[in-house]
């Protein structure tokens, strides 16, 4: 896959320029000792609006504020994904492999936060006000990584696989999309995932 291929795979997240961005807060808000949910900064802003590629891939904390205890390897590269809209604040990062999209064989994970005030228990996520990776259709309440998680084969703009999702607490969703040559390690990726 050429960088070409990596950075519109990337930019197709990333669907806001980063001066709409701007706007979005560069810092945590603390709330009983606790972040309220994780923030791009202005830096992190720019390279998803300018659809920056990481080659390597960043590692466990390449989304500040959550910590992505396991990371299947052969990741070769990466990128941020930031967006706001609706009263939503969305903050992730997408891993991927040199595969073309049409390959079956193909790895990809997307960890994304989205700190949206609505958000208080699971069935919420089916109002989730985002362009990318809803829970319509055909949607299934399911244990995964010891988490209650809504669940929904992947399709569309989020490719084949699996994609999940949880309210980590109030005004805090964590959703994941794995391929489906990670699905089987699904229960480990959403176990290592840590919020502060």
């Amino acid at each position: 896959m050429n960088t070409m291929t990596k950075t519109l795979t990337i930019a197709a997240l990333s669907v806001v320029s980063a001066a709409t961005l701007s706007a979005a807060p560069a810092a945590h808000a603390a709330t009983g000792g606790k972040t309220a949910c994780p923030a791009p900064s202005k830096a992190e802003i720019k390279r998803s609006g300018d659809s920056k590629v990481d080659e390597p891939a960043r590692g466990s904390t390449a989304i500040r504020g959550v910590r992505v205890g396991h990371i299947p390897k052969g990741f070769t590269y990466g990128g941020v994904v930031a967006d706001k809209r609706g009263g939503v604040t969305e903050y992730g990062y997408q891993w991927g492999d040199d595969r073309a999209n049409a390959d079956t064989a193909q790895r990809s994970l997307w960890v994304r936060v989205l700190c949206w005030p609505e958000a208080r228990r699971l069935a919420d996520l089916k109002r989730l006000p985002v362009t990318y990776g809803t829970f319509t259709g055909a949607v299934k309440t399911a244990t995964i990584g010891g988490r209650r998680v809504l669940t929904k084969e992947g399709d569309g703009a989020l490719g084949d696989g699996r994609y999940v999702g949880w309210v980590e607490r109030k005004g805090v969703v964590v959703t994941v999309m794995a391929s489906t040559p990670l699905v089987a390690g699904l229960d480990r990726i959403v176990a290592g995932i840590r919020l502060p």
